[in-house]
């Protein structure tokens, strides 16, 4: 299952992924959290707090981005916090915004591509994917690359938006993700397709038992489904 980039171009897709979030990566806070109107910042910490019941000591953030989900982990757990990204300019936010709350002992920030880790098998306790998974060139792929490096017993949480079963808020989530969140965010990033990329890319995410499906064919066990908000996010966990 791949994830089609959002512009043609003789780049690869992870090429053209990471420009575009490189691209609007100074504006990707501001339009994350006023057009989520902070839901997200509750999302995160219901994902946390499930990643956190077996105490890890160490945490895998893949798809960092700006770095949001890592520094609310170490705010939130005893973990030591690796986290990873494609994008150079968003990890350059995030390790300014850990440093300015005075974490940058307990995050670790490196670029690297979630489908090809530079980690050794069986390294980490827990792994979490912010809001990242449906950005995977190959989902399937990164999904193995993840369980291979987790140790046994250790648990995959994610985070991920998903379409709403109710066909009225549906039809309003559409409206607002499909033509206001375009709109603002081409004004606010400057880039003409990024903010069409984003929306196209929840409607092509196999969401709900679909991705539970793919998680098990991965090979991850006892994996459940928590619907965030009316359905317009999900949290998925399995374990290895």
């Amino acid at each position: 299952m791949e994830v089609k980039p959002y512009a043609s171009s003789t780049k690869t897709k992870r090429e053209q992924v990471e420009d575009m979030f490189d691209n609007i990566a100074p504006s990707y806070d501001l339009l994350n959290h006023s057009l989520t109107v902070g839901i997200d910042r509750i999302w995160r910490r219901k994902a946390i707090k499930i990643a956190n019941a077996n105490s890890p000591s160490s945490i895998l953030d893949v798809a960092a981005g700006t770095g949001d989900f890592s520094i609310l982990e170490a705010q939130r757990t005893a973990a030591t916090i690796t986290a990873i990204d494609i994008s150079q300019n968003m990890l350059d936010i995030a390790v300014q915004k850990a440093e300015k709350a005075g974490l940058s002992s307990r995050v670790k920030f490196m670029k690297a591509d979630s489908l090809c880790m530079p980690f050794e098998d069986d390294m980490f306790d827990a792994v979490t994917v912010g809001f990242g998974v449906r950005n995977f060139v190959d989902i399937p792929k990164g999904l193995t690359e993840i369980r291979r490096v987790l140790k046994p017993g250790g648990r995959l949480v994610v985070l991920e938006l998903s379409e709403p079963p109710n066909p009225v808020v549906k039809a309003g989530y559409s409206f607002y993700f499909h033509k206001v969140l375009p709109f603002f965010g081409r004004i606010v990033s400057k880039d003409k397709e990024a903010y069409t990329y984003l929306p196209n890319s929840v409607d092509n995410f196999p969401y709900g038992e679909r991705f539970v499906s793919i998680m098990n064919d991965c090979g991850y066990r006892n994996t459940s489904l928590k619907w965030l908000s009316l359905g317009i996010a999900a949290i998925y966990v399995g374990e290895k």
